[in-house]
C-alpha cells in the first residue's frame, strides 16, 4: 500500500504494546492501493464520493457509558462526516469503531466518505473550504504538513493537554508516539504506528539453507546465493520510490551517521548542508551496490506497489522493501505455506544497531469542520486500548496506542516487529514529514540511481537544488 512517510518518533519503552496501515506512505505518495471498498449509502447523505453508514449495536458498554470526561458527555446530533482512505490496512476497523460510535450517539447522522479514491474525490471541499468533519491522513493526495500550511486543520494544542479519552484516561498518556509539532502547536494525531522494512520468505530461506541477514554484509552474501540459484535478489516500486527510500535509503543515512537521527530532521527542514553530509553519499552507495551486483529486478523502475508485492509472493524476488500492511495489503494472494520474514533495517554493518523508520497516519479536524463536538467526541472514542487490540486483529498492523497485544490475535509478523520496536539496539527515527517539492525530487532521484542514469553525487545535486529553492 502506499503509506505515510512519515519518519514516527517512539518510546522504545513505550512502543512494547504497540498493535492496532500503510496501509502505504507519505502524503502524497502515502498508503496508495487498489483496494476497494464496499460501502453502504447512508440515507440522508448526498455526496457524490463513496459514502455509508453502520448501523451497528455491538459497541462495548464502557464506550457507551459516558463520564463526565468522556466523549459521549454531551449529547451530539446534526451531521458528521468522517473521511477515511482504505489502502493496505483495509476498512474493516474503520466500519467497526464507527458502528460503535454511531450505537453510542443515535442521535448522530454519521456520513463515511471512504475509499481508494476518496482524497482525490474531496479534494474540491477541502479547497473549497467545506471540508469533511474529521480525517484520516493517508494515502495519496493528502500531506500533512501541506494542510497545516493551508490552513486546513483546527490547532487541536490546547484541547489535547487535558483530553480524555472514553475510559478517562488522558490521551496524549497513551501514545507511543506523540503528535508532530509544527511552529510548536499540534494539528494531528499519530493512529497507526508502522514501520518500513525489509521481507521475505522465512520457509523458502529454510529450504534453500539461506540465511537471515542481521546486516548488510549478510545482505550482501546470501543476495549473492539467491542470484546464483535464479532468483532476483531485490525488487522494489519503482512508481513509488518512497518505498526504497523508506526502507533502504533513510535508515542507511542514520546508520553512516553513527546513528544520529538529526540528519534526518535536518532534512525535513530543508537545509541543504544536511543533504551534503558524507553520510547521504555513504547511504546512496549502498544502493549502488546492490545495482551494481545485479541484484535489483530490472522490472522495479516501472511497476506499482501490487506488482512488484506479486513477484515477491511468486518467488521472483527473494528481497522485498515495504510496510507491515503488506501480508495484509496480499492477503488474498499469499501462497499457502508463505511465511513472512520481517527486520527493520539491512543497511546498518556488521555489529550496527538496526534502525526503523517507522511511519504513521494521522487523524485531524477540519478547521471547517461544521461538527467540531462530534469529531472531538470521536477523537476521545478511537484513541482507547480497547481500539488498539482491534487495530491490531482488523487491520494487521500497530497502532500507536499503548497496550498489550501479545495475547490479542495479531498476527505473528506484528508481533515479531514489535520486537525490534522495543529492543534497546534499535534506533528509531523520529518523526520527519519532508517537504513535498523536496520529497518528489528524492524518490526520482533514487528511481535514476537504480537504473544508472545518475551518480549518488547527481543525487545529491538534483535533491539540493530543490531544498535551495524551498528556502528562499
Amino acid at each position: 500500500m502506499i503509506l505515510k512517510k512519515k519518519l514516527a518518533t517512539l518510546s522504545l519503552a513505550t512502543v512494547m504494546a504497540v498493535v492496532p496501515l500503510t496501509g502505504c506512505g507519505s502524503s502524497n505518495d502515502s498508503s496508495n492501493n487498489n483496494q476497494t471498498t464496499n460501502a453502504s449509502t447512508n440515507t440522508s447523505t448526498n455526496t457524490s464520493t463513496n459514502t455509508s453508514t453502520n448501523n451497528s449495536t455491538d459497541a462495548s458498554t464502557n464506550n457507551s457509558e459516558a463520564t463526565d470526561t468522556t466523549a459521549t458527555a454531551t449529547k451530539l446530533t446534526g451531521d458528521f462526516e468522517i473521511q477515511y482512505f482504505v489502502g493496505g490496512y483495509g476498512d474493516k476497523w474503520w466500519k467497526k469503531v464507527i458502528a460503535d460510535f454511531q450505537a453510542a450517539n443515535p442521535d448522530l447522522n454519521i456520513k463515511e466518505l471512504a475509499g481508494p479514491k476518496i482524497n482525490e474525490q474531496t479534494k474540491p471541499r477541502w479547497i473549497g473550504g467545506t471540508p469533511p468533519d474529521f480525517v484520516y491522513i493517508d494515502g495519496p493526495g493528502l500531506n500533512d504538513r501541506q494542510m497545516v500550511e493551508d490552513g486546513q486543520l483546527e490547532d487541536l494544542t490546547d484541547w489535547l493537554k487535558d483530553a480524555k479519552n472514553v475510559d478517562g484516561d488522558l490521551i496524549t498518556d497513551l501514545l507511543a508516539q506523540p503528535a508532530q509539532q509544527f511552529d510548536g502547536k499540534t494539528y494531528n494525531i499519530p493512529l497507526v504506528l508502522n514501520s518500513w522494512g525489509v521481507f521475505w520468505d522465512k520457509a523458502l530461506f529454510k529450504e534453500k539453507g539461506w540465511t537471515e541477514p542481521q546486516d548488510f554484509d549478510q545482505f550482501l552474501q546470501v543476495s549473492d546465493q539467491i542470484k546464483t540459484a535464479g532468483i532476483t535478489p531485490f525488487i522494489h516500486t519503482g512508481k513509488y520510490p518512497y518505498y526504497i527510500n523508506g526502507a533502504i535509503l533513510l535508515p542507511a543515512i542514520v546508520s553512516e551517521n553513527n546513528n544520529d537521527t538529526s540528519i534526518l530532521k535536518d532534512m525535513g527542514d530543508s537545509k541543504v548542508e544536511a543533504f551534503q553530509k558524507p553520510a547521504v553519499l555513504a547511504a546512496l552507495n549502498k544502493i549502488v551496490a546492490l545495482r551494481d551486483k545485479g541484484f535489483i529486478d530490472k522490472a522495479s523502475i516501472q511497476i506499482n506497489h501490487t506488482d512488484s508485492q506479486m513477484l515477491f509472493l511468486q518467488h521472483k524476488d527473494a528481497f522485498i522493501p515495504n510496510g507491515l500492511w503488506l501480508p495484509n495489503e496480499m492477503s488474498k494472494d499469499i501462497p499457502g505455506g508463505f511465511d513472512f520474514g520481517f527486520i527493520p533495517s539491512v543497511t546498518q554493518d556488521a555489529g550496527g544497531k538496526v534502525v526503523a523508520n517507522t511511519s504513521t497516519a494521522t487523524v485531524a479536524i477540519a478547521k471547517n469542520a461544521k461538527n467540531k463536538d462530534a469529531a472531538k467526541a470521536f477523537m476521545q472514542f478511537i484513541f482507547s486500548k480497547a481500539q488498539a487490540s482491534q487495530w491490531a486483529e482488523l487491520s494487521g498492523a500497530p497502532s500507536n496506542i499503548k497496550g498489550d497485544i501479545s495475547s490479542s490475535n495479531a498476527p505473528s509478523f506484528v508481533k515479531d516487529a514489535a520486537k525490534f520496536l522495543t529492543d534497546s539496539n534499535t534506533v528509531v527515527i523520529p518523526t520527519i514529514t519532508f517537504n513535498a517539492d523536496v520529497d518528489k525530487a528524492m524518490q526520482d532521484a533514487t528511481d535514476a540511481l537504480t537504473i544508472s542514469k545518475i551518480t549518488p553525487e547527481e543525487w545529491v545535486k538534483r535533491v539540493t537544488d530543490v531544498a535551495a529553492k524551498v528556502k528562499q
